[in-house]
């Protein structure tokens, strides 16, 4: 006697006798085609990736001057983000905590980055420079550390209480530091800054860090972002053209910075360690998802729900196997 699976065997090797109809698949091929590129196109021009221009030093010192210039004055200050970031750059702040676990102070300072020498006075020191910018540089090497703040931080603090305008600073006792501060900037106008920063992690340079850290600490970076709709309360993502997969992946970790208490600075302990929370959640969610089959409870949930049944239903019937009853 035959077993099912021998008679739906037999049956599928049988010659076909029913109708027949004439059919092209490259002329159905070459319609498919055609549809697909016609809509992809339509959809491209209506909703395409952005192909943005990159961000330079020259484009924020050419648009924002005074903007760069007192950045500038910020990182001989040690008073810019960077340099007040804590590790894994400097020991300036203990950083992230998640409750009694401090993240990054525990990992340690391992980029070390001086936003003194790294962002102003290393690329200084490439350029052939004016005789003022010169001796203003000679001064500052010479000068102690305390000399070097009291100016840096004089000057800082001068720009700060006229809010910027950088043509309402009193006089006062800044030393160098003016004139450092418009080096740097007219080395970004010229273009050279650019280069420079980018060569200082060797001849193939990959690392990005200290040019993202240094516009980051101005308003450039910022305002591009607000520009993009990037900013955290709009989401901030953006599949940006050449950037395969782009950010859209990111959306389940930008969807906790929209709800309380994570996009309130102010709440605590979360508030201000919002991202050392969000992403022990996504960690807890991702190793959850990979430990779906041996977690008791959820691997059975398919048994239990049986939605492959009636996805499968023509196989089981033609294989003869019946739904078990509960």
């Amino acid at each position: 006697m035959s077993t099912p699976k021998e008679l739906k065997d037999a049956f599928d090797a049988a010659p076909w006798r029913g109708k027949t109809k004439r059919y092209d698949i490259v002329k159905e091929g070459t319609i498919a085609l055609a549809f697909v590129a016609i809509v992809a196109v339509f959809l491209s021009l209506l909703m395409g990736s952005p192909d943005e221009t990159p961000l330079t030093f020259k484009g924020w010192a050419v648009s924002n001057s005074d903007n760069f210039y007192a950045t500038t004055v910020q990182e001989l200050a040690g008073t810019s983000g960077t340099a007040t970031y804590g590790a894994p750059y400097n020991k300036a702040a203990d950083g992230l905590n998640l409750g009694p676990l401090w993240l990054q102070k525990w990992a340690g300072v391992t980029r070390p980055i001086d936003s003194v020498n790294d962002f102003v006075i290393a690329p200084l020191s490439t350029q052939v420079l004016s005789p003022e910018i010169s001796t203003a540089l000679t001064t500052w090497n010479s000068a102690t550390g305390n000399q070097k703040q009291s100016w840096a931080t004089a000057y800082d603090d001068a720009i700060t209480k006229v809010e910027g305008k950088l043509s309402d600073v009193p006089a006062g006792e800044y030393g160098p530091v003016p004139a450092l501060a418009q080096g740097l900037t007219d080395m970004a106008k010229g273009g050279a800054l650019d280069a420079a920063l980018l060569s200082q992690g060797g001849f193939f340079q990959t690392d990005n860090t200290k040019q993202i850290l240094f516009f980051g600490d101005g308003s450039y970076l910022d305002d591009a972002g607000t520009a993009a709709n990037l900013q955290g309360g709009t989401w901030g993502m953006m599949n940006e053209t050449g950037r395969y997969p782009g950010q859209a992946w990111l959306w389940l970790y930008s969807f906790w910075y929209q709800i309380p208490p994570f996009n309130n600075e102010e709440s605590k302990p979360i508030g201000a360690n919002a991202d050392a929370y969000i992403m022990a959640i996504m960690g807890v969610l991702s190793l959850g998802l990979i430990l779906i089959p041996v977690i008791p409870g959820v691997k059975s949930l398919p048994m239990r729900i049986p939605i492959h049944r009636g996805i499968w239903r023509q196989y089981y019937e033609t294989q003869g196997i019946k739904r078990r009853k509960k």
